[in-house]
């Protein structure tokens, strides 16, 4: 499979948007897809707890737009949001569909309640933005370290990594800190990113699933270049 660096995921990214192409609805419309897949391996959407940890940025808007969809479809959603702000547009969105927001400053009881109760858990929280130490701090590490534990337990949830494990290094694999939600399946959007595919790492994405945005092209462009 081949690979690239979060670098080279935002110089070809950066001509589409400038452009209004639809990337956020193009990633999230192929998350929701997959979700849905493992769903109907669970039962079947329409009724379906699905837990969306959503982060401030655009990894959290792509999580609560997808949540909007498989919400649409008769899931269940609740969404726990992991930093003080959101991305404004996925929860909108996401509300609209009929998803209830929990509180920032819910106990690890309930969540770890939330966690139990869902079939599925979308990992919104980090995504190729983020900053040089990957691991989890705040609300996003206590919220992740609230849920681990359901992960081990009899009919636990399915974890499904939106771009990738939050807590784990994009382009080197890195796991600095061991609070990470192993997924299932990690839904990558572009092209499958580095660290995807390097220890650590790796063994915390489960199967990788890369969703085409229409970048493929720009993207294999400038990593050609840059092999020189």
């Amino acid at each position: 499979m081949k690979t690239y660096t979060a670098a080279q995921m935002r110089e070809a990214e950066a001509p589409f948007l400038a452009a209004g192409v639809p990337l956020m609805k193009r990633a999230s419309a192929a998350l929701a897809a997959e979700t849905a897949a493992l769903l109907e391996m669970r039962g079947g959407v329409p009724g379906a707890r699905l837990l969306v940890l959503a982060g401030a940025g655009n990894n959290g808007g792509d999580a609560m737009h997808a949540a909007a969809l498989l919400a649409g479809q008769g899931a269940r959603v609740t969404i726990v949001p992991t930093a003080s702000q959101m991305h404004a547009a996925g929860l909108a969105a996401a509300l609209t569909a009929g998803a209830a927001l929990l509180s920032q400053d819910e106990t690890d009881a309930v969540l770890a309640g939330a966690a139990r109760a869902s079939v599925v858990i979308l990992d919104g929280i980090l995504g190729t933005g983020t900053s040089d130490s990957p691991a989890l701090r705040g609300r996003a590490r206590q919220t992740v370290a609230a849920i681990l534990p359901v992960l081990h337990g009899r009919a636990a949830p399915l974890v499904v990594a939106v771009d990738l494990p939050s807590g784990i290094g994009v382009d080197d694999g890195a796991v600095p800190d061991p609070v990470v939600l192993p997924a299932d399946l990690t839904v990558t959007f572009g092209g499958c990113k580095s660290g995807l595919l390097r220890e650590p790492a790796a063994s915390l994405a489960g199967r990788i699933a890369v969703a085409d945005i229409g970048i493929g092209e720009e993207l294999e462009r400038i990593a050609a270049r840059d092999r020189g």
